[in-house]
């Protein structure tokens, strides 16, 4: 058996039950998760992903919203400039496609936001293609498995495309079916830290198995930390700006961050993203709220 036909029977014995994985799932609900789940483990997305679709079951209804709203749905993911990115989708679906998430490759990379592996996955996820889909836990199986590293470079290559291309089998549903298996062996077995290498299809193959399973040289990737940098400040500033009913004096914000430097710059930072926008002489709402202006 290949290295594709193996770790297709292990994902049918082992897959995850996702809700983004059902039959009746739309490729809106792929293309949903797929943005999610960057940066974001799979436990913090399930419940806002079926807020998400509960509430904007198609690219049409999220359109018809102002982007506040969906930075609003966002809460505390992280990383919200991805709320942005589908709600400006949705509107360039709406406006190229008439509302459905298109199924050619170029045409999804056109989309605002949509890079070489979002593209390439809701492509072969929610539309069955054949196409190298390649992330972080991919580009680690298959350094392991294949070329006998611990792991792969930080970002993903032409090269790396190449690899996972030329481990696809022909057969189109196969090789779709392939995409997701590599990427769950990746996410559950052949982890970073703490490989369960046993659990794996590829143990008496794997070339760094085989090798002994070398450490990386060097020093090891940091953790990115949280506590005490502006992507902390920003969070709670959107927080404050999420659940105001009205556009929020900046007084109320400097009061967030005690760090009056830090505060500005992160404040900043978020209308210069344009999550944020300055309203009347000194105060902020999301982008796209619209609020009346009081004279005196």
């Amino acid at each position: 058996m290949t290295l594709a036909e193996d770790a297709i029977a292990w994902y049918d014995a082992n897959a995850r039950d996702l809700p983004w994985r059902q039959p009746d799932t739309t490729p809106w609900g792929v293309l949903v998760s797929e943005v999610m789940l960057q940066q974001t483990p799979v436990v913090r997305v399930e419940p806002a992903w079926h807020a998400w679709m509960t509430r904007w079951p198609t690219p049409a209804a999220l359109a018809a919203d102002p982007p506040s709203e969906a930075i609003r749905m966002w809460g505390r993911l992280g990383y919200p400039r991805r709320a942005m990115r589908l709600h400006a989708c949705a509107v360039a679906m709406v406006e190229r496609h008439g509302g459905d998430v298109p199924s050619d490759l170029d045409q999804l990379l056109a989309l605002p936001g949509v890079g070489t592996y979002t593209g390439r996955a809701v492509a072969t996820f929610a539309y069955g293609q054949r196409h190298p889909v390649v992330d972080t836990n991919v580009r680690r199986v298959v350094s392991r498995a294949v070329e006998g590293k611990p792991d792969a470079g930080p970002a993903t290559t032409a090269a790396d495309l190449a690899a996972m291309e030329e481990l696809l089998p022909a057969d189109v549903a196969k090789a779709a079916r392939a995409s997701i298996a590599f990427m769950e062996l990746g996410a559950i077995v052949c982890t970073a830290r703490s490989p369960r290498c046993p659990q794996c299809p590829f143990e008496r193959v794997c070339a760094w198995r085989l090798d002994g399973s070398p450490p990386m040289a060097g020093p090891s990737r940091k953790r990115q930390t949280y506590a005490g940098t502006d992507r902390q400040v920003r969070g709670l500033l959107l927080e404050v700006l999420r659940h105001a009913t009205g556009p929020v004096p900046k007084q109320r914000l400097d009061v967030v961050w005690a760090d009056e430097v830090q505060q500005a710059r992160a404040l900043s930072g978020l209308v210069d993203d344009g999550l944020v926008e300055p309203f009347g002489a000194s105060s902020f709402v999301l982008a796209g709220d619209s609020y009346e202006v009081q004279t005196l």
